[in-house]
């Protein structure tokens, strides 16, 4: 079993290799998946399933919280802060059609972690940061399969982003990148500002997890 997962000193969310699930509806097929992430250097993992009725977000939310547990990864819900509350996820990532930050935060308490989709705007980055959210995303930084339409943000915005978090007191709200991130392009990213690199088919779609894992993690610099 690895060691628990510390925030950064100076950040609310890991810096490195954030892992975003692809819409498998099999529990034990995912925590392989997540279990080599983990071997090979995925400090966050946010289940992602647009397509799974309740009872199957609630059967792969609860089974995944006491995966990331053991394994001392941050467990984050996509989009439903209901059910990240529920059953005790370390916290919920927030698209533009969901409540904003600040409704959740009541709802959620203090505590808990809230991520934002900020696609290519720092306007609206800077809005929520109000809210005491943990990162904000960018992207997609590249032509990406999970979001084939999603608009392209360049990447500048990573900087700008770095920017308005490094002008707050610390921890601050971590810069996530995410959208076509792979091998190829991670180290990329990292130089352009991000803190963490948010992957779906680089990491979980690759033929070995655990080597995609290990090369994206050592793209980065880790604080």
């Amino acid at each position: 079993m690895q060691p628990k997962t510390e925030m950064s000193a100076h950040m609310k969310f890991p810096a490195g290799l954030y892992g975003v699930t692809p819409e498998w509806n099999d529990a034990l097929r995912l925590e392989d998946a997540v279990r080599a992430a983990a071997r090979g250097g995925m400090r966050a993992l946010q289940l992602r399933h647009k397509t799974a009725d309740t009872a199957l977000r609630h059967k792969l939310g609860s089974h995944m919280r006491d995966v990331c547990q053991e394994l001392g990864v941050v467990f984050l819900i996509n989009d439903d802060w209901r059910l990240a509350k529920e059953i005790g996820a370390d916290g919920v990532h927030l698209g533009r059609d969901d409540e904003t930050p600040a409704i959740v935060r009541k709802e959620i308490g203090p505590e808990m972690l809230i991520g934002v989709s900020c696609y290519a705007d720092p306007l609206r980055a800077q809005r929520f940061i109000e809210s005491g959210v943990a990162y904000i995303a960018f992207g997609a930084m590249f032509a990406s399969r999970t979001k084939p339409l999603a608009p392209p943000a360049p990447l500048s915005v990573l900087q700008t982003g770095r920017e308005i978090c490094l002008a707050l007191p610390q921890p601050r709200p971590a810069v996530v990148a995410i959208g076509g991130i792979d091998t190829s392009n991670a180290k990329q990213i990292y130089q352009a500002g991000a803190d963490a690199i948010a992957v779906v088919g680089g990491l979980f779609l690759a033929d070995d997890i655990e080597a995609a894992a290990r090369a994206l993690s050592n793209s980065f610099s880790i604080d």
